[in-house]
């Protein structure tokens, strides 16, 4: 089953599970009781921490749900934020998932110093949802943007032309 994140990132051929890890996990959940898939493929748009250029595609079956605070220590978790769905992923390329999207230079390479690459909004969920159901999950992503001041200008700038990119990688 192929699914993408919906709203603006509609991606032909894939499902759209919702925006964010909540919309992204209910979802998800749902079209797996109703077409019970083998495997799961998400597609879709990311953010680079810098190790990645714009345009890249990028394989991922490695998700985490990190926030910035916790790099910091001012923050901790008693929850497993680490997943790597599958131990034969040829990619051990970490996405990192949140509900808010990193735009500060410096927080960007605190992420990449300690081992995060990329960030999109629903990957943990996806990976987590999927390792629930017994499922293979696996991600594809086309790098947006960086993870800085102007994210969100040229994730907007970029956003069609990867999307376009994404369609035919699925072809």
């Amino acid at each position: 089953m192929i699914i993408c994140a919906g709203r603006n990132e509609q991606i032909k051929g894939a499902l759209p599970v919702g925006v964010g890890l909540l919309e992204c996990a209910l979802t998800l959940s749902t079209l797996i009781q109703k077409y019970n898939p083998k495997d799961i493929l998400f597609v879709g748009s990311a953010g680079s921490y810098g190790r990645f250029k714009i345009f890249d595609k990028v394989i991922s079956c490695c998700a985490s749900q990190v926030e910035i605070s916790s790099l910091l220590d001012c923050s901790y978790t008693p929850l497993n934020n680490l997943i790597i769905d599958n131990v034969s992923c040829e990619t051990k390329t970490i996405v990192n998932s949140s509900n808010y999207i990193t735009a500060n230079k410096e927080f960007s390479d605190i992420f990449l110093k300690n081992g995060y690459d990329l960030e999109n909004m629903e990957f943990y969920s996806v990976v987590l949802v999927a390792q629930k159901f017994n499922i293979n999950a696996k991600g594809i992503f086309i790098v947006t943007n960086y993870c800085d001041e102007n994210a969100h200008k040229d994730f907007i700038k970029n956003q069609k032309d990867a999307i376009n990119l994404m369609e035919k990688a699925i072809e």
